[in-house]
């Protein structure tokens, strides 16, 4: 019999990170939970994309019970090479080969992303072209599924060009505040309905 909350074991540095961001979360750092239900993918910290509020989501996920990894991109900023809008301190958007089996592993991806719509649906759509997995997007203005299948992202509602698909959405999350109960309060609900569909 068990009391209080569940124990979860997280791994979580793969060494000394040398990027931008400070404690846990740097540039190229996984931190694997015990179970690989969900993976939370981060940009890669810097002046536009700030770590806490990945942090304060995954913690609010693992505390309700949620087995939640953090992958954090190595070359998260800028856009992709096939973007029509270049933009991140003239740096090209990627993965390694590596993030994408890491993330490949889960059942569920939690992507974060920021304030400029034409940038991060070609970044969504970068990595669900890559990974077959169901994603949610947080971000923090608004966007729709129609955004995503106009440029041949797959959803919930519409197969498109991308072997991984966009399951939810949940906007307003602002990159330098932190992250209000209400929010964390659909995050987790969302989070929790996707996994009960995929198992």
């Amino acid at each position: 019999m068990t009391v209080g909350r569940e124990t979860q074991r997280v791994a979580c540095r793969k060494g000394q990170g040398l990027g931008l961001g400070g404690g846990m979360a740097q540039r190229g750092t996984f931190s694997k939970a015990w179970k690989y239900d969900v993976i939370a993918v981060a940009m890669s910290p810097g002046v536009r994309h700030v770590p806490k509020p990945v942090c304060e989501i995954t913690t609010e996920l693992r505390d309700r019970g949620i087995h939640a990894s953090v992958l954090i991109l190595n070359a998260g900023d800028g856009t992709p090479a096939d973007a029509p809008i270049r933009g991140g301190h003239g740096v090209a958007f990627g993965m390694e080969q590596r993030e994408m089996e890491i993330i490949g592993q889960h059942k569920l991806a939690v992507l974060h992303h920021g304030n400029v719509k034409q940038h991060f649906i070609y970044k969504v759509r970068f990595i669900l072209k890559r990974v077959n997995i169901p994603a949610i997007v947080l971000c923090q203005c608004p966007v729709t599924f129609k955004d995503f299948e106009e440029i041949g992202v797959s959803t919930r509602f519409k197969e498109g060009e991308t072997p991984g698909k966009v399951v939810d959405i949940v906007t307003g999350i602002v990159r330098h505040e932190s992250v209000t109960q209400e929010k964390l309060n659909e995050i987790v609900s969302k989070v929790k309905q996707h996994l009960r569909e995929l198992e």
